[in-house]
């Protein structure tokens, strides 16, 4: 083939009659190679233009023609101008947030119906049930009144799941004179540092501790135990039965220790292992579980009274007010009031040595990325664990988080809105600047002291996930559901008389300071929780 001339390169010229392409012969075909012509210009062809072209400087490069192609581009770089939207973007929604938590609680129901009988229990009375059936002999440990406070707490570490360890007169006694627990470690801990406000009556004594910790001296269990708040001890013998504990525990106590026949402590019983043999076992017991069905509104147990902390205050609030009212847990809200955390006495444990100091001048959001993180070490995922449920939430379905959480209790917030297409999944958000602050208080006692340095704002490094917002739960914090309004559900529903939880909680609150007092009262009427 004969190159063009450089006359004529400079039309448009027809495609070039291309050279045939040969294909081998695929097996199973006549032997020998076939040829079939191509459409495309050949090697040869290309290589004769660029040679022709390049002789004549002068003239425009050659084009080569490839109508059919350039025509096909620009009809499918039209087309995808007009590719139609995703029925995605404009799609109604066809699942709300209250049948979404319907399929929840029927879940939840299913399941545990689905609980094949424990031999143990099936075919009796669970009044019948012995205590001593339920409590086991590892979970009891031991130190003495002489016990540092520092050994105390190791052994507190390991002391899962009653998160509780028993103190004796000697290590030869077998008798509990006083417990330790992770709210001791927390009174333990403000005082040392010097953040625990005391009043006139304890102030010499929270001045002495401080001032021994601060030379290095060791403290006991023994000194630390006027500043500790402590609930009634009781003692059942191990053949008493079941529905007594469940009245002992439903009046707001929150352990209670299991003795044979010669007194001495063979078990601890705590709430959470009550209600998790009820969760597990109560198929077996259809006067329980008669309840699970009945939302948590239909039973009026949720108590609207409660004490938050926002989620940009320092950690060193929220431990106090806990400290300060008793408390064994906080809500962590944002600006909007919605749940993005819970902060409980049991978290004190990340913050046992001495490079975890300057995390009670930190955020009580960025504390809770610190518990998170952990737990996703220790685990081996990353975990979330939601403590909240809503007014429709039905009982079982409360407790059930309440088992899988190993909570004390979860928080009430307000249903979302029906035209909701998904559920909102608990999610720390960035901190968003509100026009208009929320009317309802968000207790926080002042502190005053220099001893809150200013620390920098750690929400940015929580992100809101997709769709950002202030999506971080369901619905504003509206109530409270505990072990011990279940467990006193119970008892009533059964025909005990539980005491009165209120004066347990009265007992474990202590008598603030002036400078802290006034700002709880001033709201005690409209949020107030001691549970």
């Amino acid at each position: 083939m004969e190159a063009p001339s450089a006359s004529t390169s400079t039309k448009r010229q027809s495609p070039v009659a291309s050279e045939p392409v040969t294909i081998p012969a695929s097996s199973g075909a006549s032997a020998g190679p076939r040829t079939v012509p191509s459409n495309q210009p050949s090697i040869a062809s290309l290589r004769s233009n660029a040679s022709s072209s390049s002789g004549n400087a002068s003239g425009p490069p050659p084009t080569i023609g490839l109508p059919v192609l350039a025509t096909h581009r620009q009809s499918l770089a039209e087309n995808l101008h007009s590719v139609p939207s995703s029925p995605r973007s404009v799609r109604h929604p066809s699942f709300t947030q209250a049948a979404l938590q319907d399929l929840i609680s029927s879940q939840s129901q299913a399941t545990h119906r689905n609980r094949k009988l424990n031999p143990r229990f099936s075919d009796r009375d669970w009044h019948d049930v012995a205590i001593g059936e339920l409590s086991i002999l590892e979970d009891v440990k031991w130190v003495t009144m002489d016990t540092t406070v520092e050994e105390a707490t190791n052994v507190l570490l390991k002391a899962a799941p009653t998160n509780a360890v028993l103190i004796r007169e000697s290590s030869s006694s077998k008798t509990a004179i006083s417990t330790f627990d992770f709210n001791d470690l927390n009174a333990y801990l403000l005082v040392i540092v010097g953040i625990a406000k005391p009043d006139d009556e304890t102030r010499p004594i929270f001045a002495e501790l401080a001032s021994k910790a601060k030379k290095g001296q060791p403290l006991t269990i023994r000194d630390i135990q006027p500043v500790c708040h402590k609930e009634s001890l009781i003692t059942l013998p191990h053949s008493e039965k079941i529905s007594k504990a469940i009245e002992v525990l439903g009046s707001g106590i929150h352990n209670l220790l299991v003795a044979d026949a010669a007194g001495d402590v063979i078990g601890l019983l705590d709430q959470l292992k009550i209600l998790e043999f009820f969760w597990q076992e109560g198929v077996n017991f259809p006067a329980i579980e008669g309840t699970y069905s009945s939302s948590i509104q239909d039973l009026g147990i949720a108590s609207k009274k409660i004490l938050a902390v926002g989620q940009e205050s320092p950690l060193a609030d929220a431990l106090l007010l806990m400290y300060n009212e008793g408390l064994s847990s906080l809500a962590i809200v944002d600006a909007h009031q919605k749940v993005v955390g819970n902060i409980s006495t049991v978290d004190v444990r990340h913050l046992t040595t001495s490079s975890s100091a300057p995390l009670l001048h930190s955020s009580c959001l960025h504390f809770i990325s610190v518990i998170l993180n952990a737990r996703g070490v220790d685990q081996g995922r990353d975990s979330f664990p939601v403590f909240y449920v809503t007014n429709y939430s039905t009982l079982s379905h409360t407790i059930a988080k309440l088992v899988a959480t190993q909570s004390h209790r979860m928080w009430v917030v307000e249903a979302a809105s029906p035209a909701t297409s998904s559920p909102t999944t608990p999610l720390m958000s960035h901190k968003t600047p509100s026009a208009n602050p929320p009317t309802s208080p968000v207790v926080v006692p002042p502190m005053s002291g220099s001893y809150l340095s200013s620390s920098p704002n750690y929400g940015s490094s929580l992100s809101s996930g997709p769709g950002g917002g202030n999506n971080s739960m369901s619905g504003r914090l509206a109530g409270v559901v505990s072990l011990t309004d279940i467990l006193n559900l119970f008892a009533k529903t059964t025909g005990l008389n539980p005491a009165d939880p209120s004066e347990q909680r009265a007992r474990r609150r202590r008598s603030s300071s002036a400078s802290v007092r006034p700002s709880l009262d001033s709201v005690r009427t409209s949020l107030d929780l001691r549970r």
